[in-house]
């Protein structure tokens, strides 16, 4: 896993024991459930994500990323909810729900070249809010990373996880 300095700030005070598919929104849960495919370019995306009809994309790095990207679900989540209360809840779905994808991704491709990508920054609305991300996609020798120098990202929590980063916990 890499990580940048905020996500290992959260990680380091989450609490992810018992992480499960339980800690998945039923409608990412169902994306799980659908499984991958491969589109025309040979992107690898989420089936119940793709679009239909399908987009045009500047290279299959884009394709994925855009197809694949979803906000985490947080619309169930009190107002009044803490900080670091906000943030653990949101990792864990976060994490749970990259786990679950990854996984699917192993089994389905029979490799483990899919990379999630989980970031928590503030935004919305309300820049104050703290919200989620997570987005998939295949690092390819001929394109840049998704996200160059994950290290030094500062306005975002971000990590990058490899179906190897699940092996620990059970989504």
């Amino acid at each position: 896993m890499r990580t940048n300095q905020r996500m290992r700030n959260l990680l380091a005070d989450a609490d992810l024991t018992g992480l499960s598919s339980s800690d998945i929104p039923p409608m990412f849960r169902e994306v799980v459930e659908r499984g991958w495919s491969i589109t025309g370019s040979g992107a690898r995306v989420l089936t119940d994500l793709r679009p239909d009809p399908a987009g045009s994309y500047y290279d299959r790095l884009a394709e994925e990323t855009t197809v694949n990207g979803r906000g985490m679900t947080d619309y169930d989540l009190p107002a009044d909810l803490g900080g670091g209360e906000r943030a653990n809840v949101l990792l864990r779905r976060c994490l749970a729900y990259a786990d679950a994808c990854l996984r699917a991704a192993r089994d389905h491709f029979g490799d483990a070249g899919v990379r999630a990508y989980v970031s928590l920054s503030p935004g919305g609305l309300d820049d104050g809010l703290l919200t989620a991300q997570v987005t998939f996609c295949t690092p390819l020798a001929d394109t840049p990373p998704y996200i160059a120098d994950l290290e030094q990202v500062r306005d975002a929590a971000v990590a990058e996880l490899s179906v190897g980063d699940c092996s620990g916990r059970r989504a």
